[in-house]
């Protein structure tokens, strides 16, 4: 008969067994791949700004109706509040 490790239950029935993975390394790596697939010239201001830009020009010149859904998504909070919560016109 085998020995039998003590770490491990006999009974895989017998109840829950502790795991866990630190992935601590690994996201640290993963950032750092990021960053540098990025390159040097990522302005995360410049991005955000630009992002911003791209809102305002997608929920400019709504008619009447999807004027009133954009309030609705608003006021439910699906969609950020911007100035005053209103499509740019």
């Amino acid at each position: 008969m085998a020995p039998q490790n003590p770490s491990l239950p006999s009974d895989p029935a017998s109840g829950p067994v502790e795991f866990s993975i630190d992935l601590t390394a690994q996201e640290v790596q993963r950032q750092a791949q990021v960053l540098a697939a990025l390159g040097p010239d990522w302005d995360p201001l410049e991005v955000m700004r630009q992002e911003e830009a791209a809102y305002a020009l997608l929920y400019s010149g709504l008619d009447e109706r999807q004027q009133r859904v954009y309030d609705d998504l608003v006021a439910a909070g699906v969609l950020p509040r911007r100035g005053d919560g209103r499509a740019a016109a």
